[in-house]
């Protein structure tokens, strides 16, 4: 197509003729440009904003006041928030409250000393009692086991080896009374008074 052709086409298309063909693109603002020439953006119809110039003054009076608060805060210790299961109540520690110790006579002491001892001689007899029982067992087990390899070695081998179901051992120890079927416990009511400190 000839320099000529284009130049009416595009006059055509700019008149909003009928014959504009739908591949031609049309110019509908005056800021757009035309599909010949270069893409530009849109013009900026803003300046960019100034920077307000700061007093050198006054920016050092704004540090040295922050340096001040610093200093300030560095002087203070943290408050700390009490605990007050260590603390105890003021009502425990009076002297009304001390209970004397009682006085014990002599006859008295030497017959709990002596009850000492022999609470310690039975419970010595009672654990060499026990320790010779587990020896005597252990025994039984020992001798049951060498006339079991002798008879077959198969049956020994199965009977050393350890039992895996034995432990967790789960055991549930008897109550004071049965268990209640279908009983939901109540939770109970109570007075929330844990005092609430606020960091200052």
């Amino acid at each position: 197509m000839s320099v000529a052709a284009c130049s009416a086409v595009l006059r055509v298309c700019r008149q909003g003729g009928k014959s504009c063909p739908p591949w031609v693109w049309r110019r509908e603002s005056h800021w757009q440009t035309s599909l010949l020439g270069l893409r530009t953006t849109l013009p900026m119809r803003a300046e960019p904003r100034k920077k307000k110039k700061v007093d050198p003054k006054r920016e050092l009076m704004a540090k040295e006041r922050m340096k001040k608060k610093l200093k300030k805060l560095e002087r203070v210790p943290a408050e700390l928030i009490p605990i007050e299961d260590f603390i105890p109540s003021p009502k425990l520690l009076e002297e009304s409250r001390i209970r004397p110790t009682p006085k014990i006579s002599e006859e008295e002491q030497d017959r709990r000393a002596l009850l000492i001892k022999k609470w310690a001689n039975v419970k010595l007899k009672e654990h060499d009692a026990e320790q010779r029982s587990i020896e005597t067992l252990l025994e039984a087990q020992r001798k049951a086991l060498d006339e079991l390899r002798l008879e077959s070695e198969e049956l020994y081998q199965a009977a050393v080896l350890c039992d895996p179901t034995l432990f967790p051992l789960e055991h549930q120890g008897p109550f004071n009374t049965a268990p209640i079927p279908k009983y939901n416990p109540p939770d109970g009511k109570y007075n929330d008074i844990t005092q609430v400190y606020i960091q200052q």
